[in-house]
């Protein structure tokens, strides 16, 4: 399932007038790829994900998935957080359930989904398991799974790796690709790590500050896109961080702070 951007514009009413998060944004994410879009800390990425989940309507323009106009939250999209938001009370099993409940599943067809994500995400033997027992890492792929469990055809991931630390980031970053190139997905993640969004993903867009306006798109031809740690040993990989740090304009501004 593709996603599209057509001339979007978002505006918010604050105390201190009209705010323009992102201005004029046009883009596809064709079916199966997956997208990393970075940029300033305020530029409106975060926006992107909330449009496309239909969590807010653009000012202007419109958004697509599937050629359809988003016009509210739809069961097409799943949207993963910084923070993993399992319910204490509930066990990691019923944790990746709360989807399918909400929805109406019954309750042997979402413990047999649950279950099956629970494998796929390396969690089986945890499912009786509470989230306070659980490490971070741990915890974020029950929260894959709990995306995963409610068959969305768009993936939305906010920074979910930003809060762990850097072996476990990287440990995650590879399980995480696998099972979502292994699954398909139409993917898009918001991220300020460069070579992150170099080691996972097939195209990255580079956002202005805010308004947030593309102001770079990069393909990424580098094979295993579904490995990141064999991604990440690749010389090239420098060289494709190097052009979005150019794109975002760092060493101006570092020269300015230096200044």
């Amino acid at each position: 399932m593709a996603l599209e951007f057509n001339a979007v514009t978002k505006r918010f009413e604050t105390n201190g007038g009209v705010l323009t998060a992102v201005s004029d944004v046009s883009f596809k994410v064709d079916e199966g790829e997956f997208v990393a879009v970075v940029g300033p800390s305020g530029c409106g990425k975060s926006t992107l994900l909330s449009m496309t989940a239909g969590l807010y309507q653009p000012s202007e323009g419109e958004v697509r998935v599937s050629n359809v106009p988003v016009t509210g939250p739809n069961s097409h999209v799943g949207f993963m957080l910084q923070k993993d938001l399992l319910l204490p009370w509930r066990s990691i099993v019923g944790n990746i359930e709360f989807g399918l409940e909400a929805r109406g599943v019954g309750k042997s067809e979402r413990r047999a989904r649950a279950m099956q994500e629970l494998k796929h995400c390396h969690l089986d033997g945890f499912e009786r398991h509470f989230p306070y027992q659980l490490s971070g890492g741990m915890r974020q792929r029950a929260a894959l799974a709990r995306t995963l469990a409610v068959d969305p055809e768009i993936i939305l991931l906010d920074e979910p790796f930003s809060a762990l630390d850097a072996q476990t980031k990287l440990l995650l970053q590879n399980s995480f690709a696998g099972t979502i190139a292994e699954t398909g997905k139409t993917t898009l993640l918001i991220t300020h790590d460069l070579a992150e969004a170099v080691l996972m993903s097939d195209r990255i867009l580079v956002l202005s500050e805010r308004p947030g306006r593309i102001v770079a798109e990069i393909n990424v031809d580098l094979p295993h896109r579904d490995q990141p740690l064999k991604r990440r040993v690749m010389p090239e990989v420098s060289a494709y961080a190097a052009q979005v740090f150019k794109h975002l304009k760092l060493e101006e501004k570092a020269e300015e702070v230096m200044a």
